[in-house]
């Protein structure tokens, strides 16, 4: 299964990001929520410590974009064989940026593509 780190996380319920890391979970793979909240979801810890990890697959975005100074150098770190930028999350500027350093990245749902098997 795919190591994805779920960049944005937080604990609350209702938000887009907290579903996917459930979601993400449900279909089998390793989630690494990383977030600015501590907290965890289906009692995985939020990471608030920017971890380096290793053989990352997929960062998953839920960052607004006025926020993506912060994350685009920890993104660039992990080095991950694609980040997918989910809605609202969309960045011309960021994606060029990451795609320039070799990392390909695509605008989509990480919820809809777990839903229908693209993922």
């Amino acid at each position: 299964m795919k190591k994805t780190i779920v960049a944005g996380a937080g604990p609350q319920p209702h938000r887009y990001s907290y579903r996917a890391v459930v979601s993400l979970l449900k279909h089998g793979h390793d989630v690494i929520p990383v977030g600015l909240s501590e907290g965890e979801i289906e009692g995985t810890t939020i990471r608030t410590d920017f971890p380096h990890i290793d053989d990352v697959d997929t960062v998953s975005v839920y960052v607004h974009p006025r926020h993506h100074a912060r994350w685009k150098d920890y993104i660039l770190a992990l080095h991950p064989r694609r980040v997918v930028f989910n809605p609202g999350a969309e960045d011309s500027d960021t994606i060029a940026e990451l795609e320039a350093a070799g990392i390909p990245c695509q605008e989509s749902c990480t919820l809809v593509m777990l839903s229908v098997g693209t993922y």
